[in-house]
């Protein structure tokens, strides 16, 4: 039994939290689990419809790198570096709006990676000849249909999920209007830290989110 199916059924303990955030995915289920579709560009990007469905026929390429960093000048698929445990790079972004609240949001059920988990950051791969900046603006703008500039924070070897890779974590202030792609979230809100911190013990998060968020809130400790 996955360790999740013994989270209580009353996943929200927070009564506002409560009120606005979505059921979480039924654990174990084929959307909790997800299928092999791995590596597959994401829909805005190209593809082909089939009925309702969008479905992508595009390799998503990345670039090796080393484990400080360094281009290697070497092109996989994603897919192939997940599979292999090849080090390549993901951009992420804490959003937060003028009032200092984060932004939190929900995976669509038909993701290949952790279909229905909450994430605390968005982003994805780095895409070859991008740099960690590009990459999390050009995702921003995929999935939240906003264009502003991120700030990179801080990288590190993050060795959660399902490979390991370099994370990029970007801090950005987003406007109250987001227009999320539906292909990609199937809920955002916005939390204050506190409700965010209860959050993260109650709802299923992806690993990224955990660890991108803890060593977040310890940069901006030792900034402070």
């Amino acid at each position: 039994m996955p360790p999740c199916c013994t989270h209580p059924a009353n996943f929200c303990k927070h009564p506002r939290l409560q009120q606005h955030a979505p059921a979480a995915p039924r654990c174990g289920s084929a959307a909790w689990r997800g299928s092999p579709r791995v590596g597959l560009r994401k829909a805005p990007r190209g593809g082909l419809s089939v009925g309702s469905a969008r479905v992508c026929v595009v390799e998503e390429l990345v670039e090796r790198v080393d484990d400080r960093d360094r281009v290697l000048g070497v092109v996989v698929s994603r897919r192939q570096a997940i599979r292999e445990g090849l080090l390549h790079r993901v951009a992420v972004t804490v959003c937060r709006d003028e009032r200092g609240r984060i932004l939190v949001h929900r995976r669509a059920e038909q993701l290949s990676r952790f279909p229905g988990l909450y994430e605390v950051v968005v982003g994805g791969a780095v895409d070859v000849g991008e740099s960690y900046e590009q990459a999390a603006a050009r995702e921003l703008a995929e999935e939240l249909g906003i264009r502003v500039l991120p700030r990179l924070l801080f990288t590190f070897l993050n060795r959660s999920g399902l490979s390991p890779h370099w994370l990029g974590v970007h801090e950005a202030v987003v406007p109250d209007a987001v227009t999320a792609d539906p292909a990609e979230v199937a809920w955002h809100g916005r939390l204050t830290e506190p409700e965010l911190r209860s959050a993260l013990l109650d709802w299923h998060f992806t690993p990224d989110s955990h660890e991108a968020f803890s060593r977040y809130l310890a940069f901006r400790t030792a900034q402070s």
